[in-house]
């Protein structure tokens, strides 16, 4: 048997060391979270897609009763950029989340984000991957409050990727 360790770069970096176009990224990814419909989770997602053109396509969580066929906001974005901008890369992704649970109830809304950054569920990694194996890599910014990660590509979320079928 052999054992083996698998590592992945990231950056580590507070919001105001991000660059202008990053910035307006993560800001993109921030307010798409006020478009979340999650009644059930009450845990608000955005995100926001660079693309090659310039382009920045936004999505949030959909909820519904009918749980789960709802949608998380990365596919959401990812979904919509792929209809409406056809045949453009994306060369990256902003992913924003907060909730109101355990907080006081009259905050400024931008209180209410995360402390930490979150990332994508593994259905979300695997969509993602697969317009990365199409266009090239995708490099992600995960916000939160405290600090922003920033990873080279999504390959590097799913090092055991799924890309031969």
């Amino acid at each position: 048997m052999k054992e083996f360790t698998i590592t992945t770069l990231v950056k580590e970096c507070g919001i105001e060391e991000l660059d202008a176009s990053d910035r307006r990224l993560v800001d993109s990814a921030r307010e798409a979270t006020r478009s979340s419909y999650s009644p059930y989770s009450k845990f608000h997602v955005g995100a926001a897609l660079q693309l090659a053109d310039g382009s920045i396509v936004c999505g949030s969580n959909q909820e519904n009763a009918a749980y789960p066929s709802g949608m998380c906001a990365e596919r959401t974005a990812l979904y919509y950029a792929s209809a409406t901008h056809p045949g453009v890369a994306i060369r990256k992704i902003a992913i924003a989340a907060w909730s109101k649970d355990g907080k006081e109830p009259d905050m400024p809304w931008e209180e209410y984000f995360q402390q930490m950054p979150i990332s994508p569920c593994g259905a979300c990694r695997q969509a993602l991957l697969e317009y990365e194996v199409l266009y090239g890599k995708i490099e992600v910014l995960l916000y939160g409050k405290e600090k922003t990660y920033i990873f080279p590509s999504i390959g590097s979320l799913l090092p055991f990727s799924f890309t031969s079928f």
